[in-house]
């Protein structure tokens, strides 16, 4: 087979298995994102893997400089390309990805194991901005927003006052009584 049938029969394989899973992204079909650890997670992070036109015989791109890794240190990221790098080296010449994949998720805590979180201001102003969200949306919830044809059936209800005419919602007297019936005068 040549690589890129190796490599449409891998993507292939990934878009089955990774089918709605948040932690998987692809962005080409030669390039995806990973992210290992949930996203509260202080120890996660998200791999950037593309694929040169030779891969599987060579190594894919990985790639730690997304924005969600900012707090991670250089000496962490430097120590999880290595391990990847291992990993990429030992599975040469085959399908790779998903191998790669699951074993990051198998091995965070001992890639992360000397991770302190970097402190920037950055984080702290996205911190600050995930307070107000919720207060913003509450807003938004209070506003009903109307379609064209639901604001001309309100016009068409109302008088040039903007209120409802007399007896719009009065129960038509005689249909109701022939329904109910009279008093019997027996």
């Amino acid at each position: 087979m040549t690589a890129n049938e190796d490599q449409e029969m891998e993507l292939e394989a990934l878009r089955s298995i990774y089918e709605g899973d948040e932690c998987f992204k692809e962005i080409s079909p030669v390039s995806f994102q990973f992210r290992v650890g949930d996203l509260e997670d202080t120890k996660a992070f998200i791999l950037d893997i593309t694929w040169p036109d030779t891969y599987p015989e060579t190594a894919p791109q990985i790639c730690l400089d997304a924005f969600f890794n900012n707090r991670i240190s250089a000496a962490t990221k430097q120590l999880i390309l290595l391990k990847l790098e291992e990993q990429v080296e030992a599975n040469l010449g085959s399908a790779m990805m998903y191998t790669l994949f699951e074993w990051a998720k198998e091995n965070q805590d001992a890639l992360m194991e000397s991770h302190r979180p970097v402190v920037t201001a950055v984080q702290t102003l996205t911190s600050n901005t995930e307070v107000m969200a919720p207060s913003a949306a509450k807003k938004r919830e209070k506003k009903e927003q109307l379609t064209k044809a639901q604001k001309r059936r309100m016009v068409n209800r109302t008088d040039n006052k903007g209120e409802l005419p007399r007896g719009w919602d009065w129960v038509d007297v005689i249909k109701h009584l022939s329904k109910t019936g009279g008093k019997d005068d027996d």
